[in-house]
Order: C-alpha cells, then sequence, then structure tokens
C-alpha cells in the first residue's frame, strides 16, 4: 500500500537507469523492484517508475488498483507533475511512480506529440533531485514508451534469460540503444547485462551464459539470477523478494548485483 510522498528537492540529478529488455518473460520487472529494494537497503533514495501497462511493478510493490488514479501516463503525457504521481512503499527509501491502464494506448499518442521521444525526459527534469537512483521498469516492446525511457536515461540494464534465442533477441535492444545514442541522448551507455533464471542443473543455462560472456564481455555481470520459487512467489504478497525471504538464492543474488552496479557506478563518477 502506498502513500503521496513529495520530495523537497535541491540536490543533484539522480541517475536514470532504464531496465529494458523487448522480450517479455526475462525478469525485467523482477530486476526492477529487487535492485531498487536492494539500493535502498544501503540507504541510496531510489525512485522506480513503471512504465509497463501491465503494471506488475506497481502490483509487486503492493500498490493498489484504486492508488494509482495518478500514474506515468499522466506524468508522460504532463497531465500530472512527477511530485504528484509519488507513492511511498513499504521499502524504506523507495517510492514508485505506479503504471496506468491508460499507458496501453500512449504509444499511438505519442506519435502524434512533437519532440514525443522526449516527453518523460522534459518532465523528469523537474523534482527529481531528491533521489539516488530512478528505475525505468520499461514494456517488454522497442516502442514510443521504451525509446521516451532510453532517451530520459543515462544508463540500460539489461536483463537477459539464460535461453536459447537470448542472444539474437538482445542483438535488437543493442541497436536500438546504439540508435538512441546516435540520434537522442549520446551519453546513454549500457550499465550491464545480467543473467536472470539461470538453472545450474540445465548445461543449456551454461552453455548461454559462456556465449553471453564472450559476446559483450565485462558489460555482463558477474553476478547471476537463479530460478528461484521464492522470487516467483514474492510478487503475489506485494513485496520484493528481499522483504519476502531474505536468505533465499534470489534475495542474495539481487544484493551481490546491487553491490555490482554500485561499483560501476563509482567507476563512472570518478
Amino acid at each position: 500500500m502506498g502513500s503521496t510522498v513529495k520530495p523537497e528537492g535541491g540536490g543533484k540529478a539522480p541517475r536514470v537507469i532504464a531496465i529494458a529488455n523487448q522480450k517479455g518473460g526475462v525478469g525485467k520487472t523482477t530486476t526492477a523492484i529487487n535492485l531498487g529494494t536492494a539500493l535502498a537497503a544501503v540507504k541510496k533514495r531510489v525512485m522506480i517508475i513503471d512504465l509497463d501497462p501491465q503494471g506488475n511493478a506497481s502490483t509487486g510493490l503492493g500498490i493498489e488498483r484504486r492508488e494509482r488514479e495518478l500514474n506515468s501516463y499522466q506524468v508522460l503525457i504532463g497531465e500530472a507533475q512527477v511530485q504528484e504521481a509519488i507513492l511511498k512503499t513499504t521499502v524504506p527509501n523507495l517510492d514508485i511512480i505506479p503504471s496506468g491502464v491508460d499507458l496501453s494506448g500512449a504509444e499511438i499518442e505519442l506519435v502524434e506529440l512533437e519532440d514525443r521521444e522526449y516527453c518523460l525526459k522534459q518532465t523528469l527534469e523537474e523534482g527529481m533531485s531528491d533521489y539516488d537512483y530512478v528505475l525505468i521498469d520499461c514494456p517488454p516492446a522497442l516502442g514510443l514508451l521504451t525509446i521516451n525511457s532510453l532517451v530520459a536515461a543515462d544508463a540500460v540494464l539489461v536483463p537477459l534469460q539464460c535461453e536459447f534465442f537470448a542472444l539474437e533477441g538482445v542483438s535488437h535492444l543493442v541497436k536500438t540503444i546504439d540508435r538512441v545514442r546516435q540520434v537522442f541522448n549520446p551519453k546513454l551507455e549500457i550499465q550491464g547485462i545480467v543473467l536472470t533464471m539461470f538453472d545450474k542443473r540445465n548445461n543449456l543455462s551454461d552453455a548461454v551464459a559462456s556465449d553471453v560472456r564472450e559476446y559483450f564481455g565485462e558489460k555482463v555481470y558477474t553476478t547471476v539470477i537463479p530460478r528461484n520459487v521464492r522470487v516467483s512467489e514474492a510478487p503475489s504478497h506485494g513485496k520484493p523478494v528481499l522483504l519476502y525471504d531474505l536468505k533465499c538464492p534470489g534475495s542474495q543474488a539481487y544484493l551481490h548485483l546491487a553491490s555490482e552496479v554500485l561499483r560501476r557506478e563509482r567507476r563512472v563518477a570518478a
């Protein structure tokens, strides 16, 4: 359950990280929720923007449908200010701008707007200085919602499921990131690629992990996120897995991932 919160502002701009993969079911939302929670646990102020019409990040953080009257749709099209749509979550230091059903039609509405790729970036330039990190949970498509996220972001984090067509799918995303960098956002970088749903009993998982590391090198995080029942169960309870079962392998993996993300962020800042 959330409550509205109005940040004071006045500090430096947050680092904005888009969590993106055009393929569904790769652990994108799970990564957004649990990475955000892990960063909040080490006293970082974190905002998640749920830009996926399915609204799974909002549900997974316990935000009821009736609380989403003001949401990322109104923020995106300029009908509401960022501060008006922010809700507190049950996780200290973690806030969210929830998703709304109207987002499913936003792609069509955005087409008609001038500078349509910059809508999210423009709205985020105000009222976000109270946060250290903003994580954008992108929809599973390379449409205008994801393009807006990439234009607004400093970096992209790519969850990649350990399955047969993983590399083929991510190559399309990398081309899109390169295109956005060339045309709209020259500072955009790949923060990292995280291997998700890793099954140590399955030889295919090892083979895919090896191929991805060979192809992307140091861009791939050392941490892998295992297939874990507790990770799957947590959203139905409206909780990140870190609150649902801190000691399970999935929770521990997301804590390690947060450490890696922060190390890379320190190198960027240096």
